[in-house]
């Protein structure tokens, strides 16, 4: 696996250190959890999906955490009792915890469990401050209609 230094980054890049830092623990996290499976999905320009497979997990067993930038999901399932035999056994029941960086204005709408799989809607809102305006091409007013915003 090739690595890359960032460094130069940090140095010279204001305001992007969290970027590097980003790329920095991609680049650390040797082996990504892979259980349990799960896609993401572009629902729309703004709209994302987080389906996962948690099979044989009820409810009461899962835990979806906001905070700041991450989305975690944590599984656990409680200890049997009694000592079971498996012929086969296919379908895992292990406790994981699963981490999800979330990039600036992306919000949790919703979650649910339907049929096996944990349904997760995220939304991205864009500030009306950050969003792309027209400008009109008409010199004087729009030096007059900067300095009335600028007076308010």
């Amino acid at each position: 696996m090739r690595t890359y230094d960032f460094a130069p980054l940090y140095r010279s890049a204001i305001g992007f250190d969290r970027l590097a830092h980003l790329f920095d623990e991609a680049q650390r996290a040797d082996a990504q959890p892979s259980y349990p499976p799960y896609n993401i999905e572009l629902v729309s320009e703004n709209r994302y999906r987080i389906a996962m497979a948690v099979a044989g997990f009820e409810r009461t067993e899962l835990d979806i955490e906001a905070e700041n930038d991450t989305l975690k999901i944590i599984g656990r399932k409680p200890r049997e009792e009694a000592k079971r035999t498996f012929l086969h056994r296919g379908i895992a029941a292990r406790d994981f915890e699963h981490s999800f960086k979330l990039a600036d204005h992306v919000r949790v709408l919703s979650a649910r469990l339907d049929n096996g799989l944990l349904n997760i809607e995220l939304l991205r809102e864009v500030p009306e401050a950050l969003k792309p305006r027209k400008i009109a091409i008409d010199a004087e007013n729009n030096l007059q209609s900067i300095d009335q915003r600028q007076a308010a």
